[in-house]
């Protein structure tokens, strides 16, 4: 896929909401139902990616850890488990999600044909976010229909290469993942003028 515009696109007007969440795979996968869920649509939902995050981890960071274990002298330093190990130190997420929704429930009520339209465009929106986010493996991403609104919930381990002093030469960071990319973030207190 292509991630840029192409002929024949629709224009409809539509307010477009993104939000970082502290993220439920179980919820997102509907291994629970949550109240406001209409079970009975559950079989609409389109899972556009589904892997599970341990298999993720190994497949990231098994060859630098071991690396990174090979070069310790001291037992006590290494990492057994690398999403064990980022899971317990609360420095890094395990993992991120973000959510964005097209519409809302007035304009774009799940079944209505902008409902159909915005879940073309969301379905698009996952297939470019990974292409252009390489330093970002999306794990998860799945687009419910069962709700009000048509909504995706992207799932996500960031990495990054990026040379370090310390630690394993590829290894989660969010911070450091988007600088790989090319977004250099500022302090809190620079951003409101400290």
């Amino acid at each position: 896929m292509i991630c840029t515009p192409t002929k024949g696109v629709v224009h409809i007007k539509r307010t477009i909401s993104g939000r970082i969440d502290k993220g439920s795979v179980p919820h997102n996968n509907r291994e629970f139902i949550a109240s406001n869920v209409d079970k009975s649509r559950s079989h609409e939902n389109i899972t556009i990616v589904k892997e599970d995050i341990k298999a993720v981890y190994h497949e990231l960071f098994d060859k630098p850890l071991a690396e990174y274990n090979a070069k310790q002298k001291r037992k006590d330093r290494r990492i057994k488990d690398y999403y064990e190990h980022i899971y317990r130190r609360k420095q890094e997420k395990p993992f991120y999600e973000l959510i964005f929704q097209i519409g809302n429930t007035e304009d774009t009520h799940c079944g209505t044909p902008e409902a159909a339209t915005a879940t073309k465009a969301l379905t698009d929106f996952v297939q470019c976010f990974m292409e252009r986010n390489p330093q970002i493996r999306v794990f998860n991403a799945v687009i419910h229909l069962d709700e009000d609104t048509p909504h995706v919930h992207i799932n996500f381990v960031p990495f990054t290469d990026l040379p370090s002093k310390k630690g394993l030469s590829v290894r989660n960071s969010l911070t450091k993942a988007l600088e790989q990319q090319g977004f250099i973030g500022q302090s809190h207190a620079r951003g409101i003028g400290l």
